[in-house]
This record gives structure tokens, sequence and C-alpha cells, in this order.
């Protein structure tokens, strides 16, 4: 049950009539015609944009469009009022039978209320995460894993056929770094004195990698030359970064459906087969870039180089995609990656980065214009930083890391519910705090804990009703008499209630899962609201001494908070809390 959609319908169905009339001209674009929450709901419970988006192409006055339409929408039974307000907008005001009804369907629905099929089995593939595989995730990385993850649950919740995917970066010299790194701790581990020099790393989380190799080969690789180790140890200490960063996701929640690895296109032709495809469409040749923006002749050198011709597809300078020893730039291998992704089938591509690849954003969506002549659009997302905070003191680093907070680090501390909602109460390209002392507090100011305490305490109400032998199931309560929910307090939670729907496709269109929060927070402010009224009002409470019929209608109200807000914690990967310790 969508009421926003099913009020929409109802404009439109009157627009059409009124063509039909002759009262609007024909031809006209319906598309731009919204239906949602006034701003101020003093103004009414709807509002449309109707008469506004339709009067300049009808050459009407948008009161005139307005007028016409609000007389024929009050002839619902549904709508109890329709007013025309400023230069034409329409605010509607519904009967609370509506509510009362919504209150029902969402029990009756249960965890399909709300579930769209806006994406009609669109193959979206998210990429998120994609750290290199040189040690365990750190905070930056937590935040686009909850991100993704959200933005993927979401997506699914709306329809799409969802693919979850990480993306080894295991083919650059960084995993030369760590095979190095790697050996200096196997040396170690069989009693020489090393040093780190700079370049390498010197995470703790590598000793015990180190130890591990010495058991199984003891000293095969001691005063051996680096290649006789080096690409044995690239895909030994590869893999074992790997499990550590599968363990940490596993901490977090997170399971990928497809690991890809870079590695894989390189000698496999798959590099070459991407690059030869854009060479069929004229779009590589060889040629010299304009000198980098704050460089001078004196400081810059020409020389010409394979280039990919991005800016034919929305870049601003065209690309290098090989370098002058004839090996591979950074960009080929991620052009060939995303030509794999366009060859499965995916209808739409997400890529989510951090706050330090913006300047990737342009390169990679004309690579992928180009490679799929502009079918398969890619929405590339960057999540900001993350500042931690602990005592009023910003969080130190990890010695287990070296030089970062560990994803396990936070998780730890507070817990994979409380690290996954507080990454997704700010939008995703808007920096964060994350204080430690405040994400644990029991306030109002704590909007994790104000979330779950309202679904707790609708659990609390439930299992005390259950003890005074009233029966609390789905269908006994979707079947009480739901016209017995009619203070304005109540019918504001179930209007609240009501948005769910569209919430959802509104976040999943934009590609905002933040969105999900935020909308929990305000419905829970809304039960908090209702419940501590109930503190005053006798006749607020939701269990009613002596009227069964009464108590349930409006345990009804309540449960119906949880399934929404269960459902919306579900998209983020949080688990709804049953009471509070």
């Amino acid at each position: 049950m969508n009421i926003f959609a099913d009020i929409r319908a109802l404009v439109l169905d009157n627009l059409a009539v009124m063509t039909a009339e002759g009262l609007l001209p024909e031809g006209l674009s319906l598309d731009n015609v919204t239906v949602e929450p006034p701003r101020d709901a003093a103004h009414g419970d709807m509002a449309t944009n109707a008469a506004m988006v339709l009067a300049k192409p009808a050459k009407m006055k948008p009161r005139d469009i307005a007028e016409t339409l609000a007389a024929r929408l009050v002839a619902d039974g549904r709508v109890a009022g329709a007013e025309v307000a400023g230069p034409g907008f329409l605010n509607l005001r519904l009967e609370a039978r509506v509510w009362q009804e919504l209150v029902g369907a969402v029990l009756a629905e249960g965890t399909a209320y709300g579930r769209s099929d806006l994406g009609h089995g669109m193959k979206v593939n998210v990429e998120y995460v994609s750290a290199n595989p040189t040690g365990p995730l750190h905070v930056g990385h937590t935040r686009g894993a909850v991100f993704g993850d959200a933005l993927a649950s979401l997506l699914d919740y709306s329809g799409h056929d969802v693919t979850r995917e990480y993306y080894i970066n295991d083919g650059g010299a960084q995993v030369d770094v760590l095979a190095r790194s790697v050996y200096l701790r196997y040396l170690e581990a069989l009693g020489t004195e090393v040093d780190f020099p700079d370049g390498t790393y010197p995470g703790e989380y590598l000793i015990e990698v180190g130890k591990t190799l010495a058991e199984e080969i003891g000293d095969r690789y001691v005063d051996q030359p680096e290649s006789v180790w080096l690409e044995q140890l690239r895909d030994y200490a590869t893999d074992k970064m790997m499990t550590l960063i599968r363990e940490d996701l596993a901490a977090l929640g997170v399971k990928m459906d497809v690991f890809f690895s870079e590695k894989s296109l390189y000698g496999t032709g798959r590099i070459e087969d991407a690059i030869e495809h854009l060479r069929a469409k004229g779009l590589i040749y060889r040629g010299v870039l304009e000198p980098p923006k704050g460089k001078t002749p004196e400081d810059w050198e020409p020389r010409e180089q394979t280039l990919f011709k991005s800016t034919l597809h929305g870049d601003d300078v065209d690309r290098p995609i090989m370098k002058s020893d004839g090996s591979w730039t950074y960009f080929a291998p991620d052009i060939a990656y995303h030509y794999d992704k366009i060859t499965r089938g995916f209808d739409e591509l997400i890529d989510v980065f951090g706050a330090d690849h913006g300047g990737y954003v342009k390169r990679m969506k004309a690579a992928v214009s180009a490679l799929s002549e502009g079918r398969v659009p890619v929405d590339i997302k960057l999540t900001q930083l993350v500042k931690l905070w602990k005592n009023g003191e910003p969080f130190k680093m990890s010695k287990r890391a070296g030089n970062f907070v560990t994803l396990r680090d936070v998780v730890d501390q507070v817990g994979p519910d409380v690290t996954r909602f507080v990454m997704l109460t700010r939008k995703n390209d808007a920096p964060l705090d994350f204080d430690f002392d405040k994400v644990l507090e029991q306030s109002r100011e704590n909007p994790v804990f104000y979330v779950q305490y309202a679904n707790a305490r609708v659990m609390s109400v439930l299992r005390k009703a259950t003890e005074a032998g009233i029966a609390t199931d789905d269908a006994t309560l979707g079947a009480a008499d739901l016209g017995l929910i009619g203070h304005e307090a109540e019918l504001t939670v179930a209007k609240k209630l009501a948005e769910w729907p569209r919430l959802v496709e509104t976040a999943a269109r934009s590609h905002e899962p933040h969105r999900i929060a935020f909308y929990l927070n305000e419905l829970a402010s809304d039960f908090h609201a209702l419940w501590n009224r109930g503190n005053e009002v006798t006749e607020l409470r939701f269990v009613q001494e002596g009227d069964v019929a009464t108590s349930q209608a409006k345990m009804a109200l309540a449960r119906a908070v949880s399934v929404v807000i269960s459902a919306g914690l579900g998209i983020l990967g949080v688990t709804p809390a049953q009471e509070m310790r």
C-alpha cells in the first residue's frame, strides 16, 4: 500500500478527465506532477504541484487549474478537503479512516510493506570497499563498506537485481611492497633483527603472517634474492590479507557476492580487448597532452603517449592508458574491469570510492560511456572522511595497523549495529564525526539509541499485553477496530508510516541510503511523542484497563511502527532491539 502513489494516481486520473472534457489541452506531460508531504504539516496531509507544472505548457493560470482540480478531488471519499494556496499549490487533507486503514495494511503486508518494484529487476552492480589488499580495513573503508552495503540492500528492497562486488587491487606495485614487508616479518620470525624502511608496512598485523610463513617453509628464502621469492610472496601475502579483510567485513555484517581480482586482467588479453574495443571506436590515439595546470614548460617534459579520447565523453582532458615503457597505466585495468562488468550484462554500475578519488570520477564515467555507447549509466559515490573522537579528543592510531584506526577498532568499541547506523547519519559526501562516547549514550541526541528505544518500547508493551492475556499477534491486531485510533497524536504516527513506501523509492532513485536513517529518526520521534503524551493523557496509553478492543487497536499502531522500523533497520544492516539494557 502506497497512499502517496494512490493519491497521485487520483490526481492524474482527474487531470485526464479534465483533458477529455476540454478543460486542459491535449498532449500535456504529467511526468513532473508530484504528490508529497507539505513542508508545513499545518497546511495539510499532502500537496500536489500539478497546477504549477501544467500552467505554462497549458497557457493557463495555475490557480484556475488548481481550483478545478480541487473541486473534483473532494468528490473522492478519501479526500476530506482540498485548498488552493499561493499561486496554485494544492493542499489536501485526507479522511481519518485512510490513516486508520493504513495501520491494518502495514500489519497485513508485514515485511512487504514499503517494498517496491521500482527497479523492475534491473541488474545493478554495486562495487564498494575495494581496498588494497595490504592490511586490515581502516575507518575510511568502514564508511564506504556501510554505505555500499546499505545502498545495495536499498536497491534490492526496491526491486533491483543487485550484485555486491569487491575489486581486489592485487595487480599494482603496492602488492610488491606488501610482499617485501611480509619477507621482513618472515626473517624476524626466524630470529633476524630487521628494520622497516620507508615505504614498507610496519603494522603488527603482518607478524603472524611472517610466523606462519616461517613455519610452512622454514629458512628456504633466507639470504635469497628478491627474484626468488617476490612473486610467491605476492600471492601468499595477498591471500592472507584478503582472509583478514573478509573477516573484517564479516565483523561488520558485510558479505560480498563477487571478489574480482585485478591480477586476473593481466596476461590474459582482457585489458587489450577493452582497449581494442575503444580503438575500434576511434578513441585511442598517440598524442601529447598539455602541461598540467600550475606547471611551467621548464618543469614539464612533453612526451608522446597512448591516450584515451575521454574528452569526447565528458572528461576534462584525455587520459594516458600506456606508459612510455609500454606498460599499462593504472587506468587501463580499471577500463578493462568496467568493460567486464558491462559484458556481464549489468544495466547500471555504481562505484563507491573514498574522498581521495574525486579526480577519478569524470574519467571513469567517460570510459563507461564509451565502452557501453552510453547504454549503461555509472554513478560514482564518494564517501567523505570520518573523524573519530573519544573522551573529547581525537581517537589515537592503532598499534596493530601501524598508522591508522582499523574497522575492528571501531566495531570492538561499539559493535556492528551502532557502527553501521552512525555511518549513515550523514550524507555520504559530507564529513562525519564519530564520537565513541556520544554514540553509546542513552539520550535523544543519539539517533541509534533513539530509534532502537522506540522499537524496544513497542516490544515491551506487546509483552506486557500478552502477559495480561491480550492477543497481540499481527492477524488479531490487524483485525481490530482501527477506527478507535483517532487522536491527533496517533494519526501523526500513522501519517509518518504512510511516508515509508514513498521514502524508499526516493532514496533508491537518488542512491541515498542515509535518507532511511533520517526517516527512522523522525518516525521514532513521533512515536516517542505519542508515548510521552500517554503519561499525561490516559486515553493515549497503549493498554487501556478493561478495554481489550481499544488496547488492541492502539497496539496495532505500535506494532506497525515496529514493522517499519525493523524494515528500515534491515536495509541499514542493523538488528532491531527487542529490549534496552
